[in-house]
């Protein structure tokens, strides 16, 4: 990232009839402190020129330098389009920015499987395979980055829990045994969760 020299202004593409969406997310980073401080307070001036504003909730100034120049052990974090944005170590023992599945939206996400299951717990189970099978991919290529590799395996399994809870439904005999369970996904075996998405690499063109 480079320096921002004082004499660089905060400026927008005016008068190129650029606009910007209502809920744009934007994150800024900056080498220095004290150039963070000065765009975050110019900011809301800009944006007030052309009818917008910045959420109040939403608008911070966040220390994200490496662990090591912090002083602290509080370690920083911040959510962005649906993942956590994190410090944390590579396979070679740097420091590396990580991201994974933010805990609201996994439960958002758990919590939509669990109401469609309960739904429809009496439709064939080809047709449930099918729905849940197209949900752990579509979830995966979203949310399938390099390093989510666990939180990928945790939606996937709990998506098998809540299956298995509202098929043990479908009956007033309870189904107590795993034999009916394991026999099942033998036929109907629901897709890995698995990453698609690289981040250190380029994805080659389709």
């Amino acid at each position: 990232m480079s320096r921002m020299r004082r004499e660089f202004h905060v400026r927008f593409y005016e008068g190129l009839g650029v606009r910007s969406p209502r809920a744009t997310r934007l994150v800024i980073a900056f080498e220095r402190e004290d150039d963070a401080r000065r765009v975050h307070d110019v900011l809301p001036k800009r944006f007030a020129g052309y009818g917008l504003e910045l959420h109040p909730e939403k608008t911070r100034l966040l220390d994200f330098r490496r662990p090591r120049y912090r002083g602290d052990d509080d370690p920083a974090s911040f959510d962005l389009l649906g993942f956590t944005h994190y410090w944390g170590k590579s396979r070679r023992g740097a420091s590396v920015i990580k991201r994974k599945t933010m805990k609201a939206r996994l439960r958002r996400a758990l919590r939509a499987t669990s109401q469609w299951c309960r739904g429809h717990r009496h439709d064939p189970i080809a047709v449930q395979h099918a729905a849940l099978g197209r949900q752990i991919r579509g979830h995966c290529a979203y949310y399938g980055i390099t390093g989510n590799a666990r939180s990928l395996a945790v939606f996937r399994y709990m998506v098998l829990q809540i299956w298995r809870k509202w098929l043990r439904r479908r009956s007033n005999k309870a189904r107590k045994a795993w034999g009916w369970w394991n026999q099942l996904l033998e036929r109907y075996p629901l897709p890995p969760a698995r990453v698609v998405h690289s981040t250190y690499r380029p994805e080659a063109s389709p």
